[in-house]
């Protein structure tokens, strides 16, 4: 991670059909539960979920850990909620390894809920998030070649694929390549993520979008 530091982040964003917000210690549980009935969907691009499952108290510890350095402004990780929270369906964030008034983009999300627009749906109100709050110059989101629904999310909120790095990313006894997608402030206005609706709020509920 870069020494970068943001404020003013929004620590709950309500979309049309979801909830993604800062995680707190609470939502171990939801969060076990979601992991664990996706670690085989997922293990085949997040190197974390091989690691799984990991015990409460550790995962405990790791949802502290995110709530620190989201209060911080270090890093921004979120949990990807149903309107009225009872489930964890993904996961995301708004990371600051780039370097200075740029973030990168990550998610993953339960097996029981791809290919319904839930991703692209949080990454747009994201996309709002990063430019019109935090207002960065440059965003980024990474993925694998082979990762088809992943990579379609970048080309929806009109990203740009600005090259394939060969064997950039270390993933156990194997190097994988890594597309590399953009989106820069000027480019913003004009990109659907602009357009989409949504709420977004501070730590004691105050509204910022």
């Amino acid at each position: 991670m870069s020494d970068a530091k943001f404020t003013n982040p929004a620590y709950r964003i309500e979309t049309q059909r979801l909830v993604v917000r800062c995680y707190n210690p609470t939502d171990a549980e939801m969060l076990a539960t979601s992991v664990n009935e996706s670690v085989e969907h997922l293990k085949p691009w997040m190197p974390w979920a091989h690691f799984e499952p990991s015990p409460m108290d550790e995962r405990i510890k790791r949802l502290q850990q995110f709530r620190g350095k989201f209060d911080m402004g270090e890093d921004f990780i979120y949990g990807i909620f149903n309107r009225d929270e009872s489930k964890l369906i993904g996961g995301t964030g708004l990371h600051t390894r780039l370097g200075e008034n740029q973030l990168e983009i990550g998610y993953w999300i339960h097996k029981d809920y791809i290919n319904q627009g839930y991703v692209t749906e949080s990454s747009a109100a994201l996309v709002r998030v990063a430019f019109e709050l935090l207002h960065i110059h440059r965003l980024e989101i990474h993925c694998d070649p082979g990762n088809y629904a992943s990579a379609a999310i970048p080309r929806k909120l009109g990203f740009t694929h600005e090259g394939t790095l060969r064997e950039k990313t270390p993933f156990f006894d194997r190097w994988s390549d890594s597309m590399i997608w953009g989106l820069l402030e000027s480019e913003y206005p004009n990109s659907p993520s602009a357009k989409v609706e949504i709420k977004a709020f501070d730590p004691i509920g105050n509204t910022l979008l």
